[in-house]
């Protein structure tokens, strides 16, 4: 069954959308689809093979590995950008040797989306990515995320806060919101 309908949305080199709308409205349903985690009800997508990194709920830290293995394993997965540089971008270079079981809920966030920056990917879809996050690493995302933009990745974000990215624009979900038909006599769910 279609959780949305009609969505149509091109993202440019150095443009960030920002995807809106209350809870369930089907937000990380389109990113998913987008990351090529699930297939679309129907419709057509256009998107350069393997051009998506996803960033979702789950933050992809392997517990018993330190950060720098962490960062390590996901370069070798996507042979994208240095270990070094993903460290640095989030201030993880103090935690390098700590294993990733034992960060803290906002570390291991930090950790998750530095994941983005070894993937070389030009296309970032990210569900919620300041979940976790104090203000000072909001605004330290915010600065991984424009340098990527400025450089011409491109950003497909679902979130509730303003990030502070001159030049995003907003897509608001609600407007294509699946029609659901009642059941009839007999039909379940």
């Amino acid at each position: 069954m279609p959780v949305l309908a009609g969505v149509t949305f091109r993202l440019k080199s150095g443009q960030a959308l920002i995807l809106r709308g209350p809870n369930g409205v089907g937000k990380t349903t389109l990113l998913r689809v987008v990351a090529g985690l699930q297939p679309a009800v129907k419709g057509r997508l256009s998107v350069p093979d393997g051009g998506v990194a996803y960033a979702g709920h789950a933050d992809g830290v392997k517990p018993t590995l330190s950060v720098r293995e962490n960062l390590a394993f996901w370069a070798s997965v996507y042979g994208g950008g240095t270990v070094d540089a993903a460290m640095a971008a989030l201030e993880l270079e103090p935690l390098a040797d700590r294993a990733g079981g034992s960060l803290s809920a906002g570390q291991r966030r930090r950790l998750g989306l530095a994941r983005l920056v070894v993937t070389g990917r030009k296309i970032w879809a990210l569900d919620e990515p300041t979940v976790s996050l104090d203000t000072t690493s909001v605004a330290q995302f915010a600065s991984v995320l424009q340098r990527h933009l400025s450089a011409g990745g491109s950003a497909l974000i679902a979130t509730h806060i303003d990030l502070g990215l001159p030049g995003a624009t907003d897509l608001d979900l609600i407007r294509f919101r699946a029609k659901i038909l009642p059941l009839s006599r007999g039909e379940f769910a």
